[in-house]
């Protein structure tokens, strides 16, 4: 399909707002769908490092007691 102009290409014979707002839905999600479980790791890794920290006091806490 060949446009005379730029605003008949976004126009998209009157069906440009079904068009340009799927690609901007489906943009969204696959957003979503990158930056979720980059977000879930790092937070998974925070606490596993707060855990750790946690029993290496527990630990040296026992260790002064004996």
């Amino acid at each position: 399909m060949y446009f005379e102009n730029l605003s008949d290409a976004i126009a998209m014979g009157g069906h440009g707002p079904y068009v340009w707002s799927a690609y901007v839905i489906t943009l969204l999600v696959i957003l979503g769908l990158l930056v979720t479980p980059i977000k879930r790791g790092r937070e998974l890794r925070r606490q596993i490092r707060a855990e750790l920290r946690r029993k290496a006091q527990v630990n040296e806490g026992d260790a002064r007691a004996s």
